[in-house]
Order: structure tokens, then C-alpha cells, then sequence
């Protein structure tokens, strides 16, 4: 057995000690430190700035499909302000909300036609006590498994 049997750091980190650079001094390190940092700051800010370049252009596309979907002139989208969601369902109401400054009026909602009122209620209506396909495999089941003429009398009856 070997006197370090309570050590519990691996061979093989040893080994990695011996292939860390060895720097001639603290400072040295201390620079090659700062550059990196630095290289590291500027791809973060390059980072950024694309990200607010497609962010914004994201923006302005969205913008433009929803104002040229409601028959809008385009010149509207100057007057939104930059703290609206980019998306359809907030432009589209704060269009309803403040189009009339511009001369929009939201298109009214078609009202349903009484004839497909009528036709909805009798589906519904036929719908209501109609037999599903699960009930109905059910009610075979329970058929072929009755074993005596009381089981099947009593599942035909319904109870």
C-alpha cells in the first residue's frame, strides 16, 4: 500500500499541471488575461449590436405585413410607438385604438348568418344524445361477455 491512500485527487490531474503554460512572471499572465477579456468584451458587443440589427429588422417586417394586411398605408408605422410588442394581435390593437387619428376604421365583424345559426343548433341538437363509437364498442362488449338471458335483458333495457 502506498503512503498517500487518503488522496483522493486522481493521477491524472497531476499530469495536467505539467502541461499548464508556465508564465516568467504574475504579470504576464495578468496581460494575457486583459487581452482575452477584452477580445471577449468585443465579440460580446458585436454580439449585441446584431442582435438589435435583426430584432429591429424583425420589427419592421412584422409591422409592415400587418399594416399592409389591414390596408394601411405604410408611413402609419413611424407614428407606433417602439414599446409595442412585435406582433400581430398588439398592432392590431393598438391600430383599432388609434387608427381613427389616421383614417382607419377597423373592418366590422360579420355577423353570422341566421341560416348557419339554425343549421349549427339542429347538428347540436342531433349531436346531444347520439352514440359514440367508444359507448357503442362498450355496449358489444358487454353483450358478448353476458352470460345469462337477465345480463343481456338488463344491458338492452338500458340499466
Amino acid at each position: 500500500m502506498s503512503e498517500n491512500r487518503d488522496n483522493y485527487w486522481a493521477d491524472d490531474e497531476d499530469e495536467e499541471e505539467t502541461t499548464t503554460p508556465v508564465f516568467e512572471s504574475d504579470s504576464d499572465l495578468v496581460k494575457r488575461l486583459r487581452k482575452q477579456l477584452k477580445a471577449e468584451q468585443r465579440k460580446s458587443k458585436e454580439l449585441e449590436a446584431s442582435y438589435g440589427e435583426l430584432t429591429k429588422a424583425q420589427k419592421e417586417r412584422i409591422l409592415k405585413d400587418v399594416l399592409t394586411s389591414k390596408g394601411v398605408n405604410q408611413k402609419i408605422a413611424q407614428f407606433i410607438p417602439n414599446d409595442i410588442e412585435a406582433s400581430e394581435d398588439a398592432i392590431s390593437a393598438w391600430l383599432d385604438a388609434n387608427g381613427d387619428v389616421f383614417g382607419y376604421t377597423p373592418a366590422p365583424k360579420q355577423a353570422v348568418n341566421e341560416n348557419d345559426i339554425a343549421a349549427m343548433q339542429r347538428m347540436d341538437s342531433v349531436l346531444t344524445n347520439a352514440e359514440t363509437p367508444a359507448s357503442s364498442n362498450d355496449l358489444q362488449n358487454r353483450l358478448a361477455n353476458a352470460t345469462t338471458e337477465e345480463e343481456i335483458l338488463s344491458i338492452l333495457s338500458g340499466q
